[in-house]
């Protein structure tokens, strides 16, 4: 909810008071009982509440889902799945899902997408987490660069997008094996890079155990790691640094 906004149209009489009142009364979160719906977060921090949909009970996910779209006008769930999609789609129809990067969402339409963000991944494995990373970061309004499959097995691939990547405000570096390619960008390029492994690789990677480590231990300067395949975590960081960027 936009409260400036809100004060506003009470001021020139686009609301009236006791609707105005009515919508305020959850702040700062509703109580369902089961989950306490965080609608005073975009007004703290800039960013609306996410709702992280693997494991929840389907009854909890779909009222959920259903209360943020009524009061907000958009929503945005990760790590959903096709079947929670046909559930909270019987409810809201306007809603959206992409298998590959398990977004459940809805937005508002003519978005504005500011700044730029480049996401580049080692491989087409990595892609499930880089778009993860991709559509985070455009539904909270980032323009994004995706780059895909230039990991440092060919780093040919990867030098030859380096103006590509010179124009980011921020990159995001997605890969699992051994998990180098967000140092060696870190080396090529001046914006802030965030790490992000993925539990992509045989054995020894141990489900991205070591492209972390790899990450985690770089030697190059500005580089930033998230959780193993958290493509949303460095979507939402990406964001910040973007916004940042084009104040």
């Amino acid at each position: 909810m936009d409260v400036r906004k809100l004060l506003e149209e009470v001021k020139t009489g686009e609301m009236d008071l006791e609707r105005a009142e009515a919508l305020l009364k959850d702040l700062p979160y509703e109580d369902l009982g089961y989950a306490k719906l965080d609608h005073h977060r975009a007004l703290r921090s800039g960013f609306g509440e996410t709702v992280f949909c693997q494991s929840k009970p389907d009854e909890y996910l779909v009222q959920i889902f259903k209360k943020f779209y009524e009061r907000d006008g958009e929503v945005l769930g990760t790590r959903a799945s096709e079947e929670q999609y046909r559930l909270v789609k019987a409810l809201v129809p306007e809603v959206s899902y992409d298998p590959v990067s398990r977004i459940l969402k809805v937005e508002k339409p003519g978005k504005e997408h500011t700044g730029l963000i480049a996401v580049c991944t080692g491989g087409t494995a990595d892609i499930p987490v880089a778009e993860e990373a991709a559509q985070t970061a455009e539904y909270f309004g980032c323009a994004v660069d995706r780059i895909y499959d230039v990991g440092v097995a060919g780093i040919h691939r990867l030098l030859s997008q380096r103006e590509r990547i010179m124009k980011a405000n921020c990159i995001v570096a997605v890969a699992g094996m051994e998990g180098a390619l967000g140092t060696v960008i870190a080396g090529l390029a001046e914006a802030p890079v965030i790490a992000v492994p993925t539990s992509v690789g045989y054995g020894a990677s141990f489900h991205g155990l070591s492209a972390l480590l790899t990450m985690l231990n770089s030697c190059a300067n500005g580089i930033s790691v998230v959780n193993i395949d958290n493509g949303y975590g460095a979507g939402y960081l990406a964001t910040q640094i973007n916004r940042l960027a084009v104040k």
